[in-house]
């Protein structure tokens, strides 16, 4: 797995024209059975990756918290959620919350969450790959086949699959 991260940012830079080309084409002439083909994907990838193994989306970047992420976590860390900001969160430049820093401060030397059964949203959907309107998320997929091996092997599976 090391050596699949340390070759993943420029794997991924090789790729980003074509991947960004692909995708200008795939928001122009969007298959009828994306999101089903995107599932079908995904499913298959995750059927092989164990995200443990990895964490390079905890370790790297953060996750946006909405207020009910805000409002879940804090009560389940028996805070108020003022607390849980001040202590874990900032505001970043397009006013979300974010994590203070990076690696995430939940994230175990195992790998596992601290928090894992109230995770943020964002953790629990990333990389996003299965989401419904794939085609309206192509530059977070972008970014984040750069962070995830699983998110950079869906999308080469996805242009073999579904050529434009």
């Amino acid at each position: 797995m090391k050596q699949i991260l340390n070759n993943l940012p420029k794997e991924a830079k090789d790729k980003h024209i074509e991947n960004k080309k692909y995708f200008d084409k795939l928001k122009k002439k969007q298959p009828k059975n994306l999101d089903y083909v995107m599932q079908e994907l995904h499913n298959a990838e995750f059927k092989k990756t164990d995200c443990l193994k990895c964490a390079n989306c905890c370790k790297t970047t953060g996750p946006l918290f909405t207020l009910a992420d805000i409002e879940r976590i804090s009560k389940h860390l028996r805070q108020k959620p003022q607390q849980f900001i001040n202590q874990y969160l900032r505001i970043d430049e397009e006013t979300d919350y974010v994590l203070q820093s990076v690696p995430c401060t939940f994230l175990d030397s195992d790998n596992t969450c601290f928090i894992y059964d109230v995770r943020p949203k964002a953790c629990r959907e990333f990389p996003h790959t299965d989401r419904k309107k794939f085609q309206q998320i192509t530059d977070l997929t972008l970014k984040n086949v750069a962070i995830c091996p699983a998110a950079f092997n869906i999308v080469e599976e996805m242009k073999k699959k579904m050529p434009l």
